[in-house]
């Protein structure tokens, strides 16, 4: 029987050489995610002013979520998880590039971008899924809620906190600039994957289909009812943020906006959601360990409704500022208690399966909702739209009953 105080020495235990090279490729990769996803729409408003052709660059970034998904979740049990994430950073850094080729050419056009913008979310289907896939082999069980924040730590900090401002100054600087950085920053992530030692290809008794494979990791996922109800919650919060971030950028930047802000002080303004995602990082063992899980779960839920729903109230930048990096720390910890238990539930050879089941519900409804928010921004104005998201995000609460604290523990427990 293992003591709590063994336990404990196992939780603190190094996580060891192999994770931090993981995370390094991590935070090379998120940071070059942070500047391109803020360089494609400050590209975007100099074709176009339409919410909706806005909006549809936010779709098509996130369409592979829902058509791709389950066959990359596949293919992370059945290949290499590592090799497919170098192959997936490998073709993210050559899609910018040939973006600034055609741009150079006089050829850049709102198309080019939707184009890129879909190939580019091919590439993070796979590269994500088999990134969350790939933990429970690098640390161990015990580890992973510690691991997962630090990976989302490392991830949100280059992701919404140095990525969006770097964007803004390098897409101010030339639009040159602000596609050939993300591509040498996957590159190097590239790099940073090279040094990840061992294989992580799981071993399988006997050959299946895609088609076989994807219906074993629809159906674990259906019949737990945890991650079930988990992965529905998280689905119709990225429709809301989806729906509301998909058009912010014409609420917050120009003179004639809401907000009045320069490109610059647009990705300022999103770094808070990111500091707060970083304290978050750092406290979401603790936060979990004292108000449970439950709770920590519907105080996230209120922040997230406060987080899409303030900018129908308010355009002071300082208060939205506030309620962005309130929400980023509760926000983050919901990732961390929900990858974590996935993680230590789904059996390891069926976890690529399962992520993408789950980030199907969970993902795929994110081009679902940039297109709602934009075609809802376009007939009843920002602010109500911003309104209609916030309060679709406080309804989560009544789905609370179905992922409390004794449900939670005896998921955990029959894994």
């Amino acid at each position: 029987m293992i003591t709590s105080a063994a336990k404990a020495a196992q939780v603190r235990a190094p996580l060891g050489a192999p994770y931090w090279k993981l995370w390094s490729a991590t935070g090379l990769s998120n940071l070059a995610d942070g500047v391109f996803k803020i360089a494609l729409p400050l590209l975007a408003i100099q074709f176009t002013q339409s919410p909706t052709l806005i909006a549809g660059l936010s779709f098509v970034a996130t369409l592979p979520w829902l058509l791709f998904a389950l066959t990359a979740g596949a293919l992370a049990d059945r290949l290499d998880r590592r090799k497919m994430m170098l192959a997936a950073n490998l073709s993210r850094a050559l899609l910018p590039a040939a973006l600034v080729a055609v741009i150079l050419l006089d050829l850049g056009s709102l198309w080019a971008l939707y184009v890129v913008a879909l190939l580019v979310g091919v590439a993070e289907t796979l590269y994500d899924t088999s990134a969350q896939s790939i933990m429970p082999q690098v640390v161990k069980r015990d580890q992973l809620s510690r691991a997962n924040g630090r990976l989302y730590g490392i991830e949100l900090t280059m992701n919404q906190f140095v990525g969006p401002p770097l964007g803004g100054l390098l897409v101010a600087a030339g639009v040159v600039a602000g596609l050939a950085v993300p591509a040498a920053l996957w590159l190097a992530a590239v790099g940073a994957l090279f040094l990840v030692p061992g294989s992580f290809r799981i071993e399988r008794e006997q050959k299946t289909t895609l088609r076989v494979d994807i219906a074993e990791g629809l159906k674990f996922l259906w019949n737990q009812k945890v991650l079930r109800t988990l992965a529905v919650m998280t689905g119709v919060f990225n429709f809301a943020t989806s729906a509301a971030f998909a058009v912010f950028v014409l609420f917050a930047v120009g003179p004639t906006s809401a907000m009045g802000l320069t490109e610059v002080g647009f990705g300022v303004l999103l770094t808070t959601s990111a500091a707060g995602a970083f304290l978050g990082s750092f406290v979401a063992e603790r936060m979990e360990a004292a108000l449970g899980r439950s709770k920590s779960l519907a105080l996230a839920i209120i922040s997230g409704a406060i987080f899409v729903g303030i900018p129908a109230v308010t355009d002071n930048p300082y208060i939205v500022g506030a309620a962005l990096f309130v929400g980023g720390v509760f926000i983050m910890l919901w990732n961390v208690i929900t990858v974590s238990l996935r993680q230590r539930i789904a059996p390891i050879g069926l976890l690529g399966r399962v992520n993408s089941v789950y980030r199907l519900l969970a993902w795929g409804t994110m081009p679902l909702g940039a297109a709602v928010g934009g075609v809802l921004a376009q007939w009843l104005g920002l602010p109500a739209m911003f309104a209609i998201m916030g309060v679709l995000t406080l309804a989560l609460l009544g789905l609370m009953p179905m992922v409390s604290d004794k449900a939670i523990d005896e998921a955990d427990v029959e894994s």
